[in-house]
């Protein structure tokens, strides 16, 4: 290229800041700050959730290029960046691992302070992707049962390793969302989809908060077992009412891992360098101390409910994050920039 590339970055991306100095002009901005003005003379963003990539931002603006650090890319309005030719790339998978540690962190933490038993239960996994996957293997090696439902895996694989959401939803002890959000699973969850759960079964969502009804949530928590409200709707003007009656409540970070964060940045930054030809980023990676990277071995050999619990409230204090959002709801986002990533478990 004969002039410098410019790139707008979310400031909150971990591991960004100097990685792409020496080959181009880089802005840091927070992630609702970043508008037309920063964009208009920029040929690449790299954001978060929190920046809305739709023609209000980029109408008239020379971006050509927009990578997100995320799984999901709702917020970006795909239908207009085609029109303009402006190419789209996400981080499919990043936070899979980080994700899986939450939920079980979370079920057998409640199951340990509420004396539930776990023993034979069914998790019924809706959304079997990268995250989804992930929760399936480490579900079966742990002795759960497991139900799964994906259309669109369903209609392309075959139907014979899914169930519909009906017999999902009577059959599970423990329902967990792992759905993008589109327009077939946005408020996928309201009053039938919570009429047809199993009373006292366990419900969790940590895939997007549009993705439930939280009128109908409200209406279903006295029948239900334990809710797990990673993802809201509004955020971050979350329902303090919702907040106040579910069984944990954590500001968005349930794939807020070390290893997460560095597989987002690897893939924006891997990203971005292919499309503009920087060739000494093409198989960038983070580097970070060693001992914050690695992710920790799980030996569940052996070992009862309890002793399980206790090595994923080890690993991951869940009820830290719980006890923050509740003491200060208002700052959601400032827990979100300022966490302190934990490392991620695993099993052979």
């Amino acid at each position: 290229m004969n002039r410098q590339i410019k790139i707008v970055a979310d400031q909150a991306i971990p591991f960004l800041q100097g990685v792409f100095e020496p080959y181009a002009e880089v802005v840091y901005k927070g992630g609702t700050e970043i508008g037309p003005a920063d964009v208009a003379d920029a040929d690449a963003l790299i954001v978060r959730t929190r920046t809305k990539c739709n023609a209000a931002l980029l109408e008239g603006s020379r971006v050509r290029f927009i990578a997100t650090a995320t799984i999901g890319a709702d917020h970006i309005d795909y239908p207009y960046c085609d029109s303009k030719g402006i190419i789209v790339r996400n981080a499919p998978g990043c936070n899979a691992g980080g994700v899986m540690e939450y939920v079980f962190s979370a079920l057998y933490g409640l199951a340990a302070r509420r004396a539930i038993n776990l023993s034979g239960d069914t998790i019924g996994i809706i959304g079997v992707g990268h995250v989804g996957s992930m929760i399936e293997r480490m579900a079966r090696a742990l002795g759960f049962k497991v139900l799964k439902c994906d259309p669109p895996r369903a209609e392309a694989e075959g139907p014979f390793e899914f169930c519909d959401l009906d017999t999902l939803l009577a059959n599970s002890e423990i329902v967990t969302m792992h759905v993008p959000l589109n327009d077939t699973t946005r408020r996928m969850a309201g009053r039938e989809f919570f009429a047809k759960m199993r009373d006292g079964a366990f419900f969790i969502n940590a895939s997007r908060g549009e993705v439930v009804c939280e009128d109908a949530l409200l209406e279903a928590i006295p029948r239900l077992g334990p809710v797990v409200i990673d993802t809201w709707d509004h955020e971050p003007d979350i329902n303090i009412e919702l907040m106040d009656k579910v069984a944990i409540a954590t500001p968005h970070i349930a794939g807020y891992s070390y290893q997460g964060k560095q597989n987002g940045t690897a893939a924006v930054v891997r990203a971005v360098a292919h499309y503009f030809g920087i060739t000494q980023l093409y198989e960038f990676f983070p580097k970070t101390e060693l001992a914050e990277n690695e992710a920790v071995k799980l030996d569940l050999r052996g070992k009862n409910q309890g002793e399980i619990a206790a090595v994923f409230q080890y690993n991951y204090p869940i009820f830290t994050d719980d006890f923050m959002l509740r003491l200060h709801p208002e700052d959601f986002d400032m827990l979100r920039s300022e966490y302190k990533y934990r490392r991620e478990v695993y099993i052979d």
